[in-house]
């Protein structure tokens, strides 16, 4: 089986290519290319390929772009670093989705059913996956926290906040300002879908952060990472080491 690849990290690329041989020996990998542009050319020079794994996000645009100038009929397995990102578009329009870092299990998992179905895909899908994931950019992200402070009630704006942490069952919002922070009727897992994941991220089990907020990252892409805020925090932020890779691709945007 002819494998084409998508992918705009290197390290990302050659992991998928190890794991793609770990599930299955007789995977070729086609061609691997990192742009729009490249992955509209392969098609465009009459290459073919059984299965396409392909990173939403490339170097100069959204994969899928690549289908508005070419006509492509093979299966797609979607790979993404967002879980809020077009889930549902993924679910319905494409084999599967695999969210970054890649666990080799579902790899293993979105292949038998790629061996299941094996039916061809042409514009027409392609067209209503990228109207559906147009919609999904255009999503409107919560715009401000309502705060009780004392006996009375305010409201922050969401950009005022520095980073979001768990405490117990407790939910706080720290300000950038002045680093004070106050308690939110929320979890950390409802703000993960109402928070603008361009400009937040869930580093750990604990803490979001907001990228404005950010300094410097101690530490490599492989070990321990640490971040620091570019005011003073009474947290220690670890990235937690399977969100690592999908944070740098986040950083990287």
């Amino acid at each position: 089986m002819n494998v084409l690849i998508a992918e705009d990290e290197p390290l990302a690329a050659e992991r998928l290519t190890d794991l793609l041989q770990e599930c299955d020996p007789t995977i070729r990998v086609a061609e691997q290319v990192d742009s729009v542009k490249d992955l509209a050319r392969f098609f465009e020079s009459g290459k073919t390929a059984d299965l396409l794994l392909l990173d939403i996000q490339l170097a100069d645009g959204k994969s899928f772009e690549a289908f508005n100038k070419v006509n492509v009929s093979a299966p797609i397995i979607f790979t993404t670093a967002y879980d809020q990102y077009a889930i549902q578009a993924f679910k319905h329009f494409s084999i599967d989705y695999l969210l970054k870092p890649i666990r080799k299990s579902e790899l293993a998992g979105a292949l038998k059913k790629f061996n299941q179905i094996r039916q061809p895909w042409g514009n027409e899908q392609l067209s209503v996956l990228k109207e559906l994931l147009d919609q999904q950019s255009a999503k409107k992200y919560k715009e401000r926290f309502l705060i009780k402070s004392g006996s009375k009630l305010q409201y922050k704006a969401t950009d005022e906040a520095a980073y979001f942490f768990a405490d117990g069952k407790l939910c706080y919002f720290v300000t950038k300002r002045d680093s004070k922070k106050f308690l939110i009727d929320h979890t950390l897992e409802e703000l993960e879908t109402t928070l603008d994941p361009k400009s937040f991220f869930r580093i750990s089990r604990k803490f979001i952060l907001h990228l404005d907020a950010i300094h410097e990252i101690k530490g490599s892409i492989s070990a321990r990472m640490e971040v620091k805020l570019s005011q003073p925090c009474e947290h220690e932020l670890v990235v937690s080491r399977d969100r690592i890779q999908a944070f740098k691709t986040w950083l990287d945007r």
